[in-house]
């Protein structure tokens, strides 16, 4: 086939483009020149993956145990690890507890909650091997950061060093980047669309990625249409790659992106590698957090690199990072700038973070000085009163659990999610 040529509507390559109408207007064997309309905007780029992808398996799994310990006992110092191939999987990692948990139940029923439960989806919850290594904190850590459970919240030091980030903006009512939301939103509702037996035919991997044209202004970042969006959603075999492509537009992309951003030039990718049957597990490999940029903005902001399920708050990967949100969606939120980030920094065993900045993009409407200085008078961020503050020794009910898939951020209606609060500033 040319490079012109028409690619009929299920070809391995086709390309949607959205008519007003909602209809699949025309395929094309390759995707026009991939650039910005004009001088002053860009595209950007987010990607998710649904709760079955390998990696986000993993992740609930590790969650899941973390849940399960917390629930029994709120001081439980958890740091778990899970990887998983084919029908077997290993749970490993570092736990003192007075809790009694079964591991492998646990990983059991996070598989099934998913909607793994057959070989033939990519794993079988109850004939899978699960394995379980896994031993006690190491006695110079525990004695560092929480003196053997000894230390007052105020004096518990971080779990280890490093460097966490919060990111907040005005593109969305969650104050979240539109490239991130859409796209985490288009895996949560494939998931949904399948529970629900809308989609007779979807399995439980996936994986989804939505561009968007922005326009600067400044600092300002402004959307302005969706340009592309991309679903590999793995199926039965018994569905043509056509009946894939169309009932991903009506019941997942239609009922998420809102119809201003979309036109008659945007792009959809459904399912681009035609047959996606073996999936999950059997596919690729998975491992607890392989997917940090997926939990958090989507490639905004920053990230320090540390993973956050499996880890008990007293771990600052996870609880530094929540803070930052906090402190960086209060801002947005203050009407004190447009785009907002906040870092915050820790040596092991100390209480006290190493350093906190917070920068505006130039979108501030007084200087980064004074909302720094806000920052810092409205929040704590030592481990143990962040804990105290977000309620992080609060486990069970799938209170992790559900962080461990379609992001730890902009989840609004949840009040599990304690550290999506707007907190006003003093």
């Amino acid at each position: 086939m040319g490079s012109g040529a028409l690619a009929p509507l299920g070809s391995p390559h086709a390309l949607l483009q959205y008519s007003s109408s909602g209809s699949s207007r025309r395929a094309y064997a390759r995707p026009p020149h991939a650039v910005a309309s004009s001088p002053h905007t860009f595209l950007y780029t987010s990607e998710s993956v649904t709760e079955g992808h390998p990696d986000k398996m993993c992740d609930q799994v590790s969650d899941a145990v973390l849940d399960a310990c917390l629930a029994q006992d709120p001081s439980s110092k958890v740091a778990c690890e899970t990887a998983v191939k084919d029908n077997f999987m290993l749970v490993f990692g570092e736990i003192t507890s007075r809790a009694e948990v079964d591991y492998a139940a646990v990983a059991r029923q996070a598989c099934r909650d998913i909607g793994y439960t057959s070989h033939d989806l990519g794993f079988d919850a109850d004939s899978a091997e699960v394995k379980v290594l896994v031993q006690q904190q190491v006695p110079e850590i525990a004695q560092s950061v929480h003196g053997m459970g000894h230390k007052a919240p105020e004096d518990i030091g971080a779990g280890d060093q490093g460097h966490m980030f919060g990111y907040a903006c005005d593109e969305t009512p969650e104050l979240m980047p539109l490239t991130h939301q859409l796209a985490s939103q288009l895996a949560m509702r494939l998931a949904e669309v399948r529970k629900q037996g809308m989609c007779p035919w979807a399995r439980p991997d996936g994986k989804t990625q939505v561009t968007v044209e922005y326009l600067r202004d400044g600092g300002h970042l402004v959307p302005q249409r969706v340009h592309t969006v991309l679903i590999s959603a793995q199926h039965s075999p018994d569905i043509s790659h056509a009946e894939v492509q169309r009932e991903l537009m009506q019941h997942v992309i239609q009922p998420v992106i809102p119809a201003q951003f979309l036109t008659d030039q945007t792009e959809f990718y459904l399912n681009p590698s035609h047959s996606f049957i073996l999936g999950g597990p059997c596919g690729d490999a998975g491992l607890t957090g392989r997917k940090i940029i997926v939990d958090t903005y989507g490639g905004w902001g920053a990230h320090g690199g540390g993973a956050f399920s499996g880890k008990d708050p007293t771990k600052v990967d996870r609880s530094g990072a929540y803070i930052a949100r906090q402190a960086a969606k209060s801002v947005v939120a203050a009407g004190l700038a447009q785009r907002c980030l906040v870092q915050v920094s820790y040596g092991i065993g100390l209480p006290e973070p190493l350093s906190v900045y917070v920068d505006t993009y130039r979108t501030g409407s007084v200087p980064d000085e004074e909302i720094q200085a806000a920052v810092l008078r409205t929040f704590d961020f030592r481990p143990g009163l962040i804990i105290k503050q977000l309620d992080l020794q609060r486990g069970g009910n799938r209170r992790y659990q559900k962080t461990a898939a379609y992001g730890h951020f902009g989840r609004n209606h949840d009040p599990d999610f304690s550290w999506e609060q707007v907190v006003p500033l003093r």
